[in-house]
């Protein structure tokens, strides 16, 4: 069953949190992960991977460049996951 908005948010958010130590409730869709969330380029790939595992989707390096912001992973996961 597809996630929905909401639920990917959620799921964006507890993965950050683990990562970043940031509050789950500082994480919201116009957030940037660099300049907002303190998320660095290693801590991205690690949010990338529990993404994929977490919400079934494939995320290709190429396209993670594109994902600056919260609202677009989750545009991504909407748009992608089976």
């Amino acid at each position: 069953m597809a996630a929905t908005k909401e639920e990917i948010i959620s799921g964006l958010a507890e993965i950050v949190n683990e990562i970043a130590g940031i509050p789950t409730e500082d994480v919201a869709e116009d957030k940037s992960f660099t300049d907002d969330l303190d998320v660095d380029s290693l801590s991205m790939v690690e949010v990338v991977v529990a993404a994929e595992e977490r919400f079934d989707v494939k995320i290709p390096d190429d396209d993670v460049k594109g994902l600056k912001t919260v609202g677009d992973a989750t545009n991504y996961i909407l748009e992608h996951q089976s």
